[in-house]
């Protein structure tokens, strides 16, 4: 009996004395993990705490510890808000608007950049549609209002030239949704198609070789062998941006709108900056925050479980 126990013992110890010798030998790189798992532990995991604001009539000067709990009491002051209620229309309207342009457009990028054979136009097109995504918002945002404008705009130029009004698109609600995805779509999507050029360049060449050989054209390429070999990538993607379906974009919005499109431009960020920041009222806006938080989250749950039964891939 105490041979069998000792070999079972033994049995189990082997996996652990593995993984601990394995641990040994990497151990220089294990420790490069080091300052980014402190990192994340102390940005992502500790900060989770301050979710309990949420629940209690929090006061800086009592702290966590001595503050009232008041359970779903600022929950229910939101939704019954009209306020935050047209800001959560607004975020999923505009957020739904940008995850589609956000979605496709570096993809269509990405594939005209891949059927480009002249080198130079090629590299100088990248660098072009790239160059965006590094201005901040605030420059971004001043560029965008300089060409939008009515007196000097170039925009309003050219209706002028054709016969028409110049018009501040900026203070009219009809385009205000437009103009953040678009100034969204030219700015982020630059970046966003190098995972998919990534992608296309490493699939195999062979694979094309064949397509040519069969009499495929560019376009027939293009469906048949890139978007096919570049799925997995496509899918996790857009998992990914589901993800962020509450975050329409604070620092643009920030910086586009103004009272006259307020009702069409409130979005949760500005809502929960508005609240926590101006107003001071932390645990309405962590409660918010909260909200916005747990709808991402399951919307990253339902996008997977999709993803898994249409294509079987998915990012867990």
């Amino acid at each position: 009996m105490e041979l069998v126990t000792a070999g079972i013992a033994t049995k189990t110890e082997r996996p652990r004395m593995r993984l601990l010798r394995r641990m040994w030998k990497y151990k220089w790189l294990y420790a490069l993990l080091l300052p980014a798992l402190a990192w994340v532990i102390l940005f992502d995991y500790l900060p989770l705490y301050g979710i309990s604001i949420a629940f209690m009539d929090f006061n800086v000067i009592q702290g966590l510890g001595a503050s009232k709990w008041v359970g779903l009491a600022h929950f229910r002051e939101l939704f019954e808000s009209e306020m935050f209620r047209n800001a959560f229309r607004n975020t999923l309207l505009i957020s739904l608007y940008k995850m589609i342009s956000g979605f496709l457009c570096p993809i269509l990028l990405a594939l005209s950049l891949n059927e480009i054979r002249t080198k130079w136009f090629k590299k100088t097109l990248q660098t072009a549609v790239y160059l965006p995504r590094f201005v901040s918002w605030v420059v971004y945002g001043g560029i965008i209002t300089l060409l939008l404008s009515p007196e000097t705009g170039i925009i309003n130029k050219i209706v002028e030239w054709f016969g028409g009004k110049p018009v501040y698109l900026l203070v009219e609600p009809a385009y205000f949704r437009m103009i953040l995805v678009f100034t969204d779509a030219m700015k982020e999507m630059g970046w966003a198609a190098i995972i998919y050029l990534a992608a296309i360049a490493g699939l195999n060449p062979e694979v094309y070789e064949a397509a040519v050989m069969d009499g495929a054209t560019r376009f027939r390429r293009i469906i048949h062998v890139t978007l096919p070999g570049i799925s997995g990538t496509i899918i996790v993607i857009f998992i990914l941006r589901v993800g962020y379906l509450m975050s329409a974009g604070l620092d643009q919005v920030l910086n586009l709108y103004n009272p006259m499109v307020f009702e069409v431009g409130d979005i949760l960020d500005t809502y929960i900056y508005r609240v926590g920041i101006e107003q001071f009222s932390l645990s309405l806006a962590a409660a918010a925050d909260v909200i916005k938080g747990i709808i991402g989250f399951v919307m990253v749950l339902i996008a997977n479980q999709i993803a898994k039964r249409i294509n079987d891939s998915g990012i867990f």
